[in-house]
């Protein structure tokens, strides 16, 4: 007997496995692409919520290919009218006597055999997950059992896979009732046909196709594609003593190719020849329970004549039924999966380059914006760096300006202090406490005039020069701002610049030492004074001299005197005598004077000029009132306040000076810290694009390895169609 190789249905297993693996690692693939995508920011619009639930959807449908795929296994369902063996067709393709046959109607409901990887067989019902013991299938799907099920139930038999060679690939065997017995053929079709891979139609050789066989798979045509059927006229044994057995033979073989090819369609002849087999299972059976030591050598069943060719012809169909449904499986099984998965591949592919063609749009777009945002950020930083050496020296000007203004002001002002002064009124008493308060109110008078004065002056135009230099930096500063800041410049304007003038008259007057005691001004001294000045005046003093009077060098004896003696004059001796009697001390000079010029001028003269003298004096002193000695005291205050003030003149006018610099300083820097808040927030908004464009660089970077990605497993499904769906796209 021959004994098969290599079974072609590996081709199936390893398919299976391979798509399997495949899909496991493509769906891996897509969950990353969909963690990809959820993590993309929405508010770009590199991603769009439409993309995200399509990727969700791939996720979905690979999942659910994956679960398929590890359910799905090569089916095979055999049909046939009642009693022309196919459950004994199953038993001798699984070398063991599983289902329950024998003659008549025996089995009532559809019975699935499969693989199992457990050492113990056994049973499952579709009512129950339950396991039975595999001995109960005679009972539960046997037509003569009273406890049989209904004719559409299904009953799983799991069987060990190291037991029967044929379940090692993954093979279904699927055994229905008799196609004959009921009427109810096409919800049997519905739940145990859609997804055979093979049918096969077990005839009896001792008869033709009827046509309840006929039509019954004219309904399985009509809702499958092509379906592969294999036609098995069993019980050929039958034909070993019919000496017309050839004649037979080639009926059923007319018949037969007839019905594949012209009534189904399914195939040509050449291809219905070689699923039309003449084979007797139950000698096949028998044949392989003996190999397995399960029936006694010499059993008479495998004795007939012709066996051999009868056992021969079932492994042919058997190495046929397997090479067609391996392809058949491979592609009935996979071939949707690879479709599908292609399909999702290059929908993921193309939103990957979607994603990659919008994140490349979103940064080019970026570093044009950082570019003209840097561009706009050095002009802004070149332009205050301008303006603030500009404005320095505007600055610089205006306060020059101003301090010459002030100085100006304040000269013409102590001149004019005269006239301020007589404007203070207030009661005057030559008493120190009265004097003491007058001082103070006069100080304070003269504060607040000089200041009144000063701003009446000066307040309007150093105002108006201030205002337009703020005017000026201000509209020059807003042009470096942006429309929604400028208001912020208006915003910040101040009041109309004042300006403060402290003299503090108090300090600078504090040392002024009043002398308003009578002076005659007629007196010598008061004379010496008119004529002679102040300077020369103050050495010789009626009380006292600060330098000694010339005296006469002593002569060394011998000498005559009259040699050192000035010529002789009245006159002249008068003079001498005078300065002589001024520059002495007590009455005796005046004495002396007087009664030298009463000897020159005569008596009377004198006398009358000693009247008019002391008319004079008297009608002085009798005026010398408190009003005049107010007089005296507001003329002695002015010229000490002149003094005093021409003294901080330059002070002054540095301080207004400083006070505009201040002003025109403060209100610059708090431009151009509007301008440095601006200059920060573009750097911190060229920071967060360079930060985004990073960002969007690692999208294409990502975006880009997962569309070469889909290009890889698009490539893995072409590569599996062309070895195992033998598709060429090229």
């Amino acid at each position: 007997m021959r004994t098969m190789t290599t079974s072609p249905l590996e081709l199936f297993v390893q398919a299976k496995n391979d798509i399997g693996k495949m899909v496991s690692e493509v769906e891996e693939y897509v969950v990353d692409c969909m963690s990809f995508l959820i993590e993309l920011p929405k508010e770009k619009g590199i991603v769009t919520e439409t993309q995200v639930k399509a990727l969700n959807q791939y996720k979905i449908q690979i999942h659910g290919i994956r679960e398929v795929l590890a359910r799905d296994n090569m089916k095979v369902a055999f049909f046939g009218r009642t009693s022309n063996g196919k459950s004994t067709v199953i038993n001798a393709m699984l070398h063991a006597n599983i289902l329950p046959s024998g003659i008549g109607h025996t089995t009532n409901c559809f019975c699935q055999v499969v693989g199992t990887d457990s050492e113990e067989a056994f049973l499952l019902t579709e009512e129950s997950k339950e396991k039975h013991s595999v001995e109960s299938v005679s009972q539960l799907a046997h037509a003569l059992c009273h406890e049989r099920l209904s004719e559409k139930a299904l009953v799983e038999i799991h069987w060990p896979k190291k037991k029967c060679p044929l379940l090692r690939h993954e093979v279904v065997l699927v055994d229905s009732p008799g196609i004959d017995v009921s009427t109810n053929t096409d919800e049997w079709i519905d739940r145990h046909c859609l997804d055979a891979d093979v049918f096969v139609l077990v005839n009896n050789s001792e008869s033709i196709l009827m046509v309840t066989e006929k039509n019954f798979f004219h309904k399985v045509s009509s809702k499958l594609s092509r379906p592969n059927i294999f036609i098995l006229n069993n019980r050929w044994d039958a034909a070993a003593l019919d000496p017309r057995s050839a004649e037979v033979h080639q009926q059923h073989m007319e018949h037969n190719r007839k019905f594949l090819v012209e009534e189904l369609g399914i195939c040509n002849r050449e291809e219905a020849d070689n699923r039309i087999f003449f084979v007797s299972a139950k000698e096949a059976l028998y044949a392989r329970l003996q190999e397995q030591g399960g029936l006694p050598p010499h059993t008479g069943a495998i004795e007939l004549e012709g066996f051999a060719n009868r056992y021969f012809e079932f492994q042919d169909f058997e190495k046929a039924f397997a090479e067609c449904l391996s392809t058949s499986a491979v592609k009935t099984k996979f071939e949707q999966h690879v479709v599908r998965g292609k399909s999702i591949i290059t929908d993921i592919a193309s939103e990957m380059g979607k994603i990659q063609e919008r994140a490349h749009h979103e940064k080019s777009k970026l570093m044009m914006q950082r570019q003209e945002l840097v561009s706009k950020l050095d002009y802004v930083s070149h332009q205050l760096k301008l303006i603030t050496s500009d404005e320095k020296d505007q600055i610089c000007h205006t306060v020059e300006d101003v301090e010459r203004k002030v100085s100006m002001a304040l000269n013409e002002e102590i001149r004019r202090l005269h006239q301020l002064v007589e404007e203070f009124t207030a009661d005057f008493l030559p008493n120190h406490i009265v004097i003491t308060a007058y001082k103070r109110n006069l100080n304070a008078h003269l504060d607040k005039g000089l200041g009144s004065n000063m701003r009446a002056r000066l307040s309007d135009a150093i105002a108006s020069i201030v205002d337009s230099a703020k005017t000026t930096m201000t509209n020059r500063i807003k042009e470096l701002l942006p429309e929604e800041k400028q208001h912020l410049v208006i915003a910040r304007r101040q009041d109309h610049f004042e300006m403060f003038y402290r003299l503090n008259c108090d300090n600078l007057c504090e040392d002024f030492k009043e002398d308003i005691e009578f002076r005659f001004s007629l007196g010598l001294a008061a004379l010496m004074h008119r004529f002679l000045g102040n300077k020369q005046a103050s050495r010789l003093t009626i009380f006292g001299h600060s330098e000694p009077v010339p005296r006469p060098v002593l002569l060394t004896p011998g000498t005559p005197s009259n040699e050192f003696l000035p010529p002789s004059s009245d006159w002249a001796f008068a003079a001498k005598f005078l300065t002589a009697a001024v520059s002495g001390q007590g009455i005796t000079g005046i004495v002396a004077f007087t009664t030298i010029v009463g000897l020159k001028l005569g008596w009377k003269i004198l006398a009358a000029i000693g009247s008019v003298y002391g008319g004079i004096y008297l009608y002085e002193r009798l005026t010398y009132t408190n009003k005049a000695k107010e007089r005296r005291f507001k003329k002695q205050y002015v010229a000490h306040a002149t003094k005093k003030l021409r003294l901080i003149v330059d002070l002054t006018s540095a301080n207004c000076s400083h006070q505009v610099q201040q002003e025109l300083s403060g209100k610059f820097a708090r431009l151009a810290h509007l301008v440095d808040d601006h200059m920060d927030e573009m750097r911190e908004g060229a920071s967060q694009q360079e930060a985004q464009i990073k960002d969007l660089d690692k999208i294409l970077e990502s975006s880009r390895i997962h569309r070469n990605s889909a290009n890889y497993w698009f490539n893995l499904f072409s590569i599996f169609e062309r070895k195992y769906l033998q598709i060429d796209e090229s």
